[in-house]
């Protein structure tokens, strides 16, 4: 009897470990991205329609990675006009900067004609993206919005995720991570982060 009492007790003991151990596999399937790991590897379409895969870039430059709920809305306008803004002071610290929502190529073209983006806009329609990183993604839906000739279109989403922002260094590890941004601050948050790392 006790013979069999132990045996029970070490295959529990086994499936509590091999259930909630953390591999690098799940961690590509998704979950909490944290400071100190490895980025997620991951692959969408950007802009203008074209492939994008963060291994073509990573290792390049520092990469900052922004989640966003939705193209054209007061928040995520302000925070990627941050961005445009203060792209030079970024580019010469060698940063290169990514905005990822769920909103489609399409959307994401009119938000760069409208408010004149100088950075790459990425496709997550799915919300793949965001999970990978562990970002919170709810169902999609429709805005009502301005486009750059200030006539009111809707732009319809895939899902919307939570404003998120990564900065992943050289190495491909994540040095910053804020799942509260504020989004008229994000940009000027980022280029501190950026001078400290930099310095």
């Amino acid at each position: 009897m006790r013979a069999r009492i132990i045996i029970g007790i070490s295959a529990i003991c086994f499936v509590f470990f091999a259930n909630t151990g953390s591999s690098a596999d799940e961690k590509s399937k998704g979950g909490q991205v944290n400071v100190g790991d490895a980025a997620p590897v991951f692959e969408s379409t950007d802009d203008q329609g074209n492939a994008w895969k963060s291994s073509d870039h990573v290792g390049k430059k520092i990469l900052v990675v922004y989640f966003y709920p939705a193209d054209l809305t007061g928040g995520c306008t302000m925070q990627a006009c941050g961005y445009r803004d203060d792209m030079n002071k970024l580019a010469d610290k060698g940063v290169e900067v990514v905005g990822i929502s769920g909103d489609s190529v399409a959307n994401h073209q009119k938000f760069k004609k409208a408010k004149e983006l100088n950075f790459t806009l990425l496709a997550d329609e799915d919300g793949a993206v965001a999970k990978k990183f562990g970002v919170p993604v709810g169902p999609g839906g429709e805005a009502k919005v301005k486009d750059a000739n200030g006539n009111e279109i809707v732009l319809k989403q895939g899902v919307r995720a939570q404003r998120w922002t990564f900065v992943i260094g050289k190495d491909g590890k994540v040095i910053y991570k804020n799942p509260k941004v504020a989004a008229a601050k994000d940009s000027k948050q980022i280029l501190e982060v950026i001078e400290k790392q930099t310095q």
